[in-house]
């Protein structure tokens, strides 16, 4: 008999990744979404014909609860949240309504609708925020910077809460950034693909940026929610840095795409202030060793395949759109 998982936040870039990935290994495949005039379904258009969906939401557990019964999952996969840090400080209780409490919720409606199910949260790179030491470890104390990051840890304490207490097969993927053509606008990688490709198709003549020397550890949303699927298929659940353990300033990001398409970046970047965080967050790097030893995951794309990829992937959507 097949398995079936149940993904919260499908529609997103790592929700559109896992739901490809399951459904190439015999999964059935349940998504959650909300009732909302605005759920875009571009990044699962081309699956959209092999999912079954089912309308929740991390604010209301009733639903939650009413979902998981309806589609009776092996494995949950929580990748809804508020998951912008900007956002964040302009909607903090609303993030903290989705990214932290949504977690409490939805621990909650498995623990009381069936216990037996495996549970993936996904924890983030930013609950280290003002870093105590790097590389980071599972074992680097949190200190968020952001209100998201604050609410990651909330949701991520709150998980080995419900491990520890109920004995629920739960775990957590730190995750590092990571990228992709499906990247929203409004993260800077994507940002700057994105303009990168306006620049040269002339659709745009400069490219806005904030602080180019914030250094990210990038890797591939299509290789990190292979390690969420690993981690669920372990015999103990546990928490796991996934990351490349490499990292790249913005504007070595900036560099690269730019020279990928034959051009020369200070000709076109403009260093706005308006980009700039209330509070930033210097330098993320992970230490992705437990993830290497105990699941056997490898990153398989590097950072120059991917900022080139991505660029690669706008080049082409802006053309077709022409």
């Amino acid at each position: 008999m097949n398995k079936s998982a149940f993904i919260t936040g499908i529609t997103g870039q790592d929700g559109s990744y896992l739901a490809e990935l399951l459904l190439e290994k015999g999964y059935e495949v349940w998504g959650m979404v909300r009732r909302s005039s605005t759920e875009s379904y571009d990044r699962i258009e081309h699956l959209r014909d092999r999912l079954r969906f089912v309308q929740a939401d991390l604010l209301d557990q009733p639903s939650l609860m009413a979902a998981l019964e309806e589609a009776e999952p092996d494995e949950v996969y929580n990748l809804a949240a508020q998951s912008f840090v900007p956002t964040s400080w302009n909607q903090p209780v609303l993030t903290a309504e989705f990214t932290a409490v949504g977690v409490t919720r939805l621990l909650e409606a498995i623990r009381t609708v069936d216990p037996t199910i495996r549970v993936y949260q996904a924890s983030s790179s930013e609950m280290f925020g003002k870093v105590r030491e790097t590389p980071q470890t599972e074992d680097t104390p949190f200190y968020p910077r952001s209100p998201y990051g604050v609410a990651k840890v909330y949701g991520h304490y709150i998980t080995v809460n419900y491990r520890e207490s109920y004995g629920l097969f739960a775990s957590s993927g730190i995750l590092f950034n990571h990228e992709s053509p499906r990247r929203g606008m409004e993260f800077v990688t994507r940002k700057v693909t994105d303009g990168v490709a306006r620049i040269k198709l002339g659709l745009a003549e400069e490219l806005r940026l904030g602080n180019l020397d914030a250094r990210r550890d990038w890797g591939f949303a299509g290789d990190y929610v292979r390690a969420m699927w690993l981690m669920l298929q372990q015999d103990q659940p546990s928490d796991y840095v996934v990351a490349t353990g490499a990292t790249n300033t913005v504007r070595r990001l900036v560099e690269v795409a730019f020279s990928h398409v034959g051009l020369d970046p200070d000709e076109h970047v403009v260093i706005d202030s308006a980009f700039i965080r209330p509070a930033e967050v210097d330098v993320l790097v992970g230490d992705p060793s437990k993830a290497r030893d105990e699941l056997g995951w490898e990153p398989e794309t590097d950072f120059i395949g991917l900022v080139t990829m991505m660029v690669d992937a706008d080049l082409r959507r802006l053309s077709a759109d022409r």
